[in-house]
């Protein structure tokens, strides 16, 4: 038996929860627009061809913004191929994912279903082979009332009313070789800096996101994100981050602990651009955009159907890319991530799990057939739908483990929330120990608890091991059940055992002491 001792105060708060945390990403990659979101004539789609049931699970997940179109797809892709008539828009060959791209569902198709979803839309620029004046062009199409070439372009493509959207990414991965226009820091930052600029003119309530490092370990990370802000400080409101984990040669340990490694690469750039900041003398600071992240098996191989090396594919209408299937064990990750994503919340204020339907998702798809939640779906629907209020410190003592990749770890990882209007604490906890159980206790200061509320907790299932998983065939394998034996105890601390490989989440009835 392992133990953790958590111990919160009311009056040490890192900031509220920002809602945007809990976005998605949708690309046009593989199948997650097509036979994903998007599917006239299947069974439930209504008169504009959207899955009603993927939009169901879209708004049970608790998504709150989404990034869209890409992504490498975006860096080179025209804006306008995307608009008007659809029998009348262009099919266009993909490089980025070797794909065909029929343009059938493009901005105003994204604009509707957003508003189905119930969803804030994220839009990205290409920045790959395009530049200034696309983006403001874009800009002035979605955003600017009527009256002008582009704006009256949209009226007359049947949206009255501009789309509003508040956030947008300028451009994608531009520090990666393989990306579609690859630059180099200097090169990209003036280019963010001159098409923000132009952006803003045209609508000044917008929020841009420079593109920061594709992940922790490219050879340019730190020294990027410092150029790049260097130029665009002044401009952009964020910087982006991406990370993808998987579980490497059987390493099961450092994989459990890979939030480890997201914690290090948040603070890194929190880092550099606090000291831009100070070299400026700038006011303002540049918030982060998280705008990918997931496990991603990018070395399984799957091969046939399921390409992950992509160049290899023919050229083929939406293929079915990198359709990963999530266990146990990688929904405990996840959930890690999310408490990770959590606890810097004062500066990542926005987050894309990447992505929502088909492509390493959370919801997957069949053509003509269900729709149905992968394990991974549930931490971010149970913290979406209960992190609300302000972001705790959390202070933590207990066992450890070390790992290969990512030095020693806490066996029990953990956020915490609490939200005054509602009266709860709420607190996310996974127990990262493949054989024990641990017992949790957690205190709270400035706080009297009366009673749990609710406890569930996600486990390997009854007969299953760590890689059990939802499938087609048997959809509920994995999921959230009553977590047995939480409460509060008589000195007032909430205390829980948590089975071995589990996230639970704990809400708690409390007042202010």
């Amino acid at each position: 038996m392992t133990s953790a001792r958590l111990v919160i105060d009311r009056d040490f708060t890192v900031g509220p929860v920002p809602r945007r945390l809990f976005g998605s990403f949708v690309e046009h990659m593989g199948r997650c627009v097509y036979t994903g979101i998007y599917e006239p004539g299947h069974p439930t789609a209504d008169e504009r061809g959207y899955r009603r049931d993927v939009l169901d699970l879209t708004r049970e997940m608790g998504v709150s913004i989404v990034r869209y179109p890409g992504g490498n797809f975006v860096s080179g892709y025209h804006w306008e191929d995307g608009i008007g008539p659809a029998d009348q828009r262009p099919r266009r060959m993909d490089g980025a994912w070797h794909t065909i791209e029929t343009n059938a569902f493009g901005l105003h198709e994204f604009a509707g279903w957003a508003q189905e979803a119930g969803v804030e839309m994220m839009e990205a620029i290409n920045l790959g082979t395009r530049g200034v004046e696309e983006a403001r062009s874009l800009v002035e199409y979605a955003n600017h009332p009527g009256g002008t070439a582009w704006s009256d372009l949209r009226i007359k493509n049947g949206a009255k009313d501009p789309f509003g959207i508040k956030v947008w990414n300028l451009g994608n991965e531009l520090d990666g070789p393989w990306q579609i226009g690859h630059k180099t820091a200097d090169e990209y930052g003036r280019l963010a800096q001159e098409a923000g600029k132009a952006m803003k003119l045209v609508d000044p309530s917008i929020e841009l996101v420079a593109v920061g490092s594709s992940n922790a370990h490219m050879p340019t990370f730190g020294q990027w994100e410092h150029t790049v802000l260097s130029h665009a400080y002044d401009e952009v409101d964020y910087i982006s981050l991406h990370a993808y984990y998987q579980e490497h040669d059987g390493d099961t340990l450092s994989f459990l602990a890979s939030a480890n490694d997201m914690d290090y690469f948040i603070e890194s750039i929190i880092a550099t651009a606090d000291a831009v900041k100070a070299k400026r003398h700038a006011k303002k600071s540049i918030h982060l955009s998280f705008d990918e992240w997931n496990v991603w098996y990018q070395q399984r191989g799957d091969g046939g159907d399921q390409p992950h090396m992509v160049e290899k594919a023919e050229w083929r209408e939406h293929p079915r890319l990198i359709e990963d299937e999530y266990n146990v064990t990688d929904a405990v990750v996840v959930g890690t991530f999310l408490h990770s994503l959590l606890r810097h919340g004062d500066r990542v204020t926005i987050a894309n799990q990447a992505q929502l339907v088909n492509v390493i998702a959370p919801i997957r798809s069949e053509e003509g057939g269900p729709a149905w939640r992968q394990s991974i779906f549930w931490p971010f629907a149970r913290m979406s739908e209960l992190a609300t209020g302000q972001i705790m410190r959390v202070a933590s003592t207990g066992d450890r483990f070390e790992t290969r990749q990512y030095g020693d770890a806490t066996v029990v990882d953990a956020a915490v929330t609490y939200d005054a209007e509602r009266g709860r604490v709420v607190l996310f906890v996974a127990n990262r120990g493949l054989d024990e159980a641990a017992d949790v206790a957690l205190d709270l200061r400035g706080f009297t608890a009366s009673a749990v509320t609710r406890a569930e907790v996600l486990t390997v299932p009854e007969g299953g091991d760590r890689h059990s998983s939802n499938t087609e065939g048997a959809q509920d394998v994995v999921g959230l059940a009553p977590l047995a034996g939480a409460g509060v105890d008589d000195a007032g601390a909430v205390r829980a055992s948590l089975p071995p490989l589990s996230w639970a989440v704990i809400e708690v009835a409390v007042a202010e002491a």
